[in-house]
């Protein structure tokens, strides 16, 4: 796995060491998670206005160097917690990948890029809280100077949840199958451990990813 760097955000400016255990804790869970060798992970400047303590990281599929997906990822901590997350760290992920063309009509395309996600949690024993997201599907067609240029549809999944279980590994290793699924890679054995409550739409297999470079 590649080398990742991280960007805490304090309120002061501090570095990295003046960070609560547990945020460093979680950040060194992350950098040393093991992913499958299509999925490179680099560094990424963190946001610093969404919590005292940010760390991101962004993400590619890469197979016979092309590139099938793409995302991000970062995670929050506020030591006092926040309503909205019912805890104190919260992920925030985007996942980004184009498909084959016939695929911007299917009417289940956006409840299945939901449940690759769902799916990939319960599947590494990811247990979580609050999820919630969006899935955005978009068809481009190119005229006039760009005609030659094949029709493209990208699949965008906004997603967000708070981890229950302090296994931060877990929930990258499930956001790594995410962006594997929208890449159209055939999913693998995944250990068995089935976290309480986590929910599943269940049965959901890729879809068939583009084949061909993007064009620039």
């Amino acid at each position: 796995m590649a080398a990742v760097g991280g960007h805490p955000a304090q309120g002061g400016g501090t570095g990295k060491e003046s960070a609560p255990i547990e945020f460093r804790d979680a950040v060194e869970a992350l950098t040393g998670a093991k992913l499958r060798p299509e999925v490179e992970l680099s560094p990424a400047p963190a946001p610093r206005r969404l919590a005292p303590y940010t760390f991101a990281l962004t993400a590619a599929v890469e197979v016979d160097g092309e590139e099938l997906a793409d995302g991000r990822l970062v995670l929050l901590h506020d030591p006092a917690g926040q309503e909205a997350w019912n805890g104190d760290f919260r992920i925030v992920t985007m996942t980004r990948a184009e498909l084959e063309p016939e695929m911007a009509g299917d009417p289940m395309l956006s409840e299945v890029g939901w449940a690759w996600l769902l799916d990939a949690l319960q599947a590494h024993g990811a247990g979580h809280a609050e999820a919630g997201g969006t899935v955005t599907r978009c068809a481009s067609q190119y005229f006039g100077a760009l005609a030659d240029r094949p029709s493209s549809t990208e699949i965008e999944i906004r997603a967000s949840w708070t981890p229950a279980d302090g296994r931060f590994e877990r929930h990258l290793a499930a956001w790594a199958d995410l962006l594997c699924a929208g890449a159209g890679l055939p999913p693998v054995p995944a250990p068995q451990q089935t976290a309480p409550d986590a929910p599943s739409l269940g049965g959901v297999v890729p879809m068939p990813a583009r084949r061909r470079p993007r064009s620039h």
